[in-house]
């Protein structure tokens, strides 16, 4: 774990305090680390946000769509594009 040197306080309104209550229970870690955790996650989610290439990837990486679910999905395109064109 990193040395943790710098301090910094913040004011929440009450929800905002209970979410991170919560989360730190959950994840039975500090609620400095469930900020630290979200800064991360909202940085990456920025930088991915700008990258459309490491999005494909990630997504990939998360295992991406299998045949049948490519094929359930080019299925219900098709159904949509005759209902939307009124050809059912």
């Amino acid at each position: 774990m990193a040395n943790m040197t710098e301090r910094t306080t913040f004011t929440f309104d009450k929800e905002t305090r209970r979410r991170l209550q919560t989360l730190a229970a959950r994840w039975q870690v500090s609620q400095a680390e469930v900020v630290r955790r979200a800064v991360a996650r909202a940085e990456e989610a920025e930088r991915m946000a700008s990258d459309p290439v490491a999005q494909l990837l990630a997504f990939h990486e998360q295992g991406g769509l299998d045949a049948a679910q490519v094929h359930d999905y080019l299925e219900q395109l098709h159904e949509d594009r005759i209902h939307w064109r009124g050809e059912s």
